[in-house]
């Protein structure tokens, strides 16, 4: 270890955590297990968060919404330095990969909890991003490593190569915005226009590019771990093929049916990807998977809101290893200690109607939660709690583990028919239908499954 790394080890006592909900209750976990004091922020509208109560230092911020609140990043940094927090923790969403943020949070002499700003501006944009993994050797989807052109032709020569179907996505795109199917080629150039302008009010760049469209993959993910000192490993892989329009609803791990000798050459591209680009912290990598072949599609930067499949299937604390990667530690596991057992799922609990999926805000009147072996639940919310309609609708996480899928889907039935919460509407019934489905019990689905569930079950 070098001199630099070795004083950096541990150069932080006290961690501001710049999220909201249930990843802030369970990043305070991580810093209390690791000896570490948190300060927990909040919205006008959070004031009455659990949390605050448990964290050191409890700071409001702004108004309620996010724009003036968790996006703030002047009285994000003016609490750090208040509440003399060393570092930040930015959670998932939010800040989580702005480079600029973390950027920000390093000038003022501040930990950023997560990869450098370089490697989150490298990997944010899918089109360098695109460029790194292919030169790391991770397989990707057919298309060019360059944004798209403006002159009509060159762009038209450019799908006839690829061949339909085509799909267009905003280079600094990401949660499902950004992208258009294009199945021939006389909607090519309104796709292109109408894409361009999302692109242009989303993400402030009408960059765009182009890939092969497949038609029939499931969404598989894979999870790193970095350190500063050249250290990678990757731990197993998950699937998150069951999606309403490109949201996940259900993960698992590991992804079913793929045996370890095609996903191991691709875990292993990652983990070299990782240490080209000195990348540091924790991380995701995600493919869409066809006909026994992995296509990259992007990376992000940052904690996934379902790395519990991972961890329980794992054994390793995820945030934890990400904070003490933060500290400068040295990673305490090589990949040859990795070893997944089991298999896991989790349910995405949302304050939303199961029918039209429209947000449900309110207050918690009644809370009743599974608990027994195997199963955790990841949430924020108890019984008097009021659900604000400023942010995400995700209220909790339920994740069961168990020996087999077929156990584990057993087990998630059970936690389910557990799970009680009344006075707003939630989506825990369509949870329970998706668990009883013949095709997703046997692990046939792909990324588009779900919505045709949906059809399905509308239209009887």
């Amino acid at each position: 270890m070098s001199e630099t790394l070795e004083q950096s080890a541990g150069r932080f006592d006290t961690v501001l955590i710049a999220n909201r909900g249930e990843i802030a209750v369970r990043i305070q976990r991580a810093c209390r297990e690791l000896g570490l004091k948190t300060v927990a922020i909040c919205s006008e509208a959070d004031r009455q968060a659990p949390y605050g109560k448990t964290a050191d230092s409890f700071l409001c911020i702004g108004p309620s919404t996010a724009a003036k609140s968790y996006l703030n990043q002047d009285a994000i940094l003016l609490a750090a330095r208040l509440a003399g927090a060393g570092a930040i923790h930015p959670g998932y969403g939010f800040l989580s990969e702005n480079a600029a943020f973390a950027d920000a949070v390093e000038k003022a002499g501040l930990v950023f909890i997560g990869p450098t700003a370089s490697s989150i501006a490298i990997m944010g944009d899918k089109i360098s991003a695109k460029r790194a993994m292919m030169a790391a050797g991770v397989p990707c989807v057919p298309g060019p490593d360059t944004a798209l052109p403006d002159d009509p032709a060159t762009i038209e020569r450019i799908a006839l190569e690829i061949g339909y179907p085509v799909i267009i996505k905003a280079a600094g795109g990401g949660g499902g915005r950004g992208m258009r199917v294009v199945p021939k080629a006389d909607v090519l150039h309104e796709a292109i226009a109408l894409t361009r302008e999302e692109a242009r009010k989303a993400f402030g760049s009408r960059s765009l590019y182009m890939e092969k469209f497949l038609e029939h993959p499931r969404h598989i993910e894979i999870q790193v771990i970095c350190d500063d000192h050249g250290n990678a490993v990757w731990l197993g892989h998950r699937d998150c093929s069951m999606q309403r329009r490109h949201q996940k609803v259900v993960e698992e791990a590991p992804a079913p049916g793929i045996a370890p000798d095609i996903i191991q050459p691709v875990g292993l591209a990652c983990v070299q990807a990782c240490l080209q680009i000195g990348y540091r912290g924790v991380g995701t990598f995600e493919f869409l998977y066809e006909d026994g072949a992995f296509y990259f599609i992007e990376m992000n930067t940052r904690l996934q809101v379902e790395h519990p499949v991972t961890e329980m299937t794992s054994g390793v604390d995820i945030v934890q290893a990400q904070i003490r990667a933060a500290q400068g530690h040295v990673l305490d596991l090589i990949q040859g200690d990795v070893t997944c057992e089991g298999h896991s799922f989790e349910c995405r609990i949302n304050a939303e109607d199961p029918g039209t999926f429209l947000p449900s805000a309110g207050v918690v009147t009644h809370l009743a939660l599974p608990e027994g072996p195997g199963i955790r639940v990841d949430t924020h919310i108890h019984a008097g709690y009021k659900v604000s309609p400023y942010y995400d609708s995700l209220i909790a996480k339920l994740i069961v583990h168990a020996p087999t899928r077929a156990e584990a889907m057993a087990r998630m039935r059970e936690a389910l028919a557990g799970t009680e919460i009344e006075g707003i509407s939630t989506n825990i019934s369509f949870l329970r239908a998706l668990f009883e489905d013949g095709p997703f019990a046997q692990g046939e689905t792909d990324i588009h499954y779900l919505e045709q569930w949906l059809k399905l079950r509308r239209a009887a």
